[in-house]
C-alpha cells in the first residue's frame, strides 16, 4: 500500500502515471524525417487556412458539450459531469498521437483496423502526402495509404481533424450514467472504448479500404462513428449501470448552461460538417448550408412538438431540438439538398421526440440525459436517409456503382452491424472495467453527489455538505446492500 500523506494513493492513479512516463520517454527516441512540415504546394493555402479554423470549431464543441450536459444534471453534480467530457480532450489527443491515429488510419489490417505502428508517436504525420514529387509518390504509397487518400491538405492537418472527432464521441456517452458513474472507472472505459470501437469504426467507414466503404456506405461527418456508436454504448451503459436512487428531485442546474452550450455545439458543427469535405470547396457550402437550416428545423419543430403536448415552450427543449437536427444532417450534410435536409431534420426529430417520450413514459432505463434516444436514434435515422438521398451524389460519379435499392440496404445493414457490434463491445468492456475498478459509485457519494464524493469540489452552496470520504472497493459492494 502506498500513502502520501496518510492517505491512500489507488493503484489505478500509479498506472496511469507509468503509462505517461513510458510514453514521455518513448516520445524522446521518435525522430521525425527531415522536412516534414515544409510547404511547397501554394496552391493548398485556402484549404488548410479553412481545415485549420473547421479543426478549433470542432474542439470547441467538446467543452460545449460540457456546458451542454452540466446544465441539465442536478447542481450536485454539474462539476462532475463537464469534467467527464473535459478530461476527454486531454486522454485521447495522447493516445490518438502515440498509436490511435494508426488504428483508425494505418495501412489496411483485413479491412477492418489500421496498422498502430504506421503513425507511432505521429512519425511520417506531416506534410509530405500533399508536397512530395510524383516521382516519391509511387515509393511513398505503399507506406501511407491513407495520406494519398487524403490530397486536399497535409496528413498532419487531417489526423489533427480527425483527432477532435474521437475525442468528442466518447465525451457523448457520459450523458446516460451521468450522476453515478466514479470517475477512475469512467477514465479507463473511455481508453478502452476508443481503441476498441472508436477506431476500428472509424477505419472501417473513413480508410479507402475499410469494410463499409468496400460495401458503398458513406457516412460525411460523423453519423456511424460518432453519433449512432456513442448512442449505443450510451444505452448500454444506461442498462448496465442500472438507475439512479432517487431522481425525484431531477430539475437542471443552470438551464442558462444548456443555452451556451447548444450555441457552441452549433457554431462547432459548421467545423464538423463543414470541414469534412476537407476543402474550402462547393461541397463545404452546401455543408453549412445544410448544418444550419437541420438545425433551425429540428429546434422550432421540438418546441412545437412540446406544445402540441401541452407543455408550455421551454429553453430546453429549444436547445434540445436544435442539437436533434445537427446530428440527423451529419451523415449526409453534403450530399444532400437543402429541401432534403429539411425534410430529414423534421422526421428525425419527431422519432427522437418521440423516443425520449417513450422513454420517460415507460421509465424502462435511466438515460439521464437521452442520449440514445436523440444523439443514437438521430444518426440512426440520418444513415438511412444518406442511402435514400445521397445516392444521386454518388452515382453521378460511378456508374457502376450499386443499385439505388441495395445502396440504401447496406446503409441498414452496416447501421445493424455496429449496433451489435458497439453494445456487445461497449458491454464487455464495461463489465471488464467493473471488475478493475467498481463503476458505479456508493449510495452515499450518489446522495451526496459526485461533485463531492469524487472530486471534493462544489458548484453551488445548496448541494450538502456531508463529507465523502473515498471507501475500498469492498465497502462499496455493502454499501449496495443498505
Amino acid at each position: 500500500m502506498f500513502k502520501v500523506k496518510g492517505r491512500e494513493v489507488k493503484k489505478r492513479w500509479i498506472v496511469l502515471l507509468l503509462a505517461l512516463a513510458v510514453i514521455s520517454v518513448l516520445g524522446l527516441l521518435s525522430s521525425p524525417a527531415e522536412g516534414l512540415f515544409e510547404m511547397t504546394n501554394e496552391n493548398l493555402w485556402a484549404n488548410m487556412a479553412w481545415m485549420i479554423t473547421a479543426t478549433i470549431f470542432v474542439l470547441m464543441m467538446t467543452p460545449g458539450l460540457s456546458f451542454f450536459y452540466g446544465g441539465m444534471v442536478r447542481a450536485k453534480n454539474v462539476i462532475s459531469t463537464m469534467l467527464q467530457s473535459f478530461i476527454v480532450m486531454g486522454v485521447v489527443s495522447v493516445i490518438w498521437v502515440v498509436f490511435g491515429f494508426g488504428l483508425a488510419f494505418g495501412n489496411d489490417i483485413f479491412h477492418i483496423i489500421g496498422n498502430p505502428v504506421d503513425f507511432f508517436m505521429f512519425d511520417n504525420v506531416g506534410m509530405t502526402n500533399v508536397t512530395a514529387q510524383e516521382s516519391e509518390r509511387v515509393a511513398m504509397e505503399e507506406l501511407n495509404e491513407i495520406g494519398f487518400a487524403t490530397t486536399t491538405i497535409p496528413l498532419a492537418l487531417f489526423a489533427l481533424f480527425q483527432m477532435k472527432f474521437a475525442i468528442i464521441t466518447p465525451s457523448l456517452i457520459t450523458g446516460s450514467f451521468a450522476e453515478r458513474v466514479r470517475f477512475s472507472g469512467y477514465l479507463f472505459f473511455m481508453i478502452f472504448w476508443v481503441i476498441l470501437v472508436y477506431c476500428p469504426l472509424a477505419h472501417c467507414t473513413w480508410h479507402p479500404k475499410g469494410l463499409f466503404t468496400m460495401l458503398h456506405v458513406h457516412d460525411f461527418a460523423g453519423g456511424i462513428v460518432v453519433h449512432a456508436a456513442s448512442g449505443v454504448a450510451a444505452l448500454t451503459g444506461a442498462l448496465f449501470l442500472g438507475r439512479r436512487e432517487d431522481v425525484s428531485h431531477n430539475k437542471p442546474a443552470n438551464v442558462p448552461f444548456v443555452l451556451l452550450g447548444a450555441a457552441m455545439l452549433w457554431l462547432g458543427w459548421f467545423g464538423f460538417n463543414g470541414g469534412s469535405s476537407l476543402a474550402a470547396d462547393g461541397i463545404a457550402i452546401a455543408a453549412f448550408l445544410n448544418t444550419n437550416t437541420a438545425a433551425a428545423v429540428a429546434m422550432v419543430s421540438w418546441v412545437v412538438f412540446d406544445c402540441l403536448r401541452g407543455h408550455k415552450p421551454s429553453a430546453l427543449g429549444a436547445a434540445i431540438g436544435a442539437v436533434i437536427g445537427l446530428v440527423a444532417i451529419t451523415p449526409c450534410a453534403g450530399w444532400v439538398t437543402v429541401g432534403e435536409s429539411i425534410f430529414i431534420s423534421f422526421v428525425t426529430t419527431l422519432c427522437c421526440f418521440m423516443a425520449v417520450t417513450w422513454k420517460n413514459s415507460r421509465q424502462t432505463f435511466d438515460d439521464a440525459l437521452d442520449v440514445f434516444p436523440t444523439h443514437g436514434l438521430g444518426g440512426i435515422v440520418g444513415t438511412v436517409f444518406t442511402g435514400i438521398f445521397a445516392y444521386r451524389y454518388f452515382a453521378k460519379g460511378d456508374p457502376d456503382i450499386i443499385s439505388h435499392g441495395q445502396f440504401i440496404l447496406n446503409h441498414i445493414l452496416v447501421i445493424a452491424i455496429v449496433f451489435v457490434y458497439t453494445f456487445v463491445m461497449s458491454y464487455l468492456l464495461y463489465w471488464l472495467t467493473d471488475k478493475m475498478i467498481p463503476m458505479r459509485v456508493s449510495r452515499r457519494s450518489e446522495r451526496i453527489g459526485l461533485d463531492i464524493s469524487e472530486h471534493d469540489e462544489e458548484y453551488s452552496s445548496e448541494t450538502s455538505t456531508e463529507l465523502a470520504e473515498e471507501i475500498s472497493d469492498e465497502e462499496w459492494f455493502r454499501s449496495l446492500e443498505e
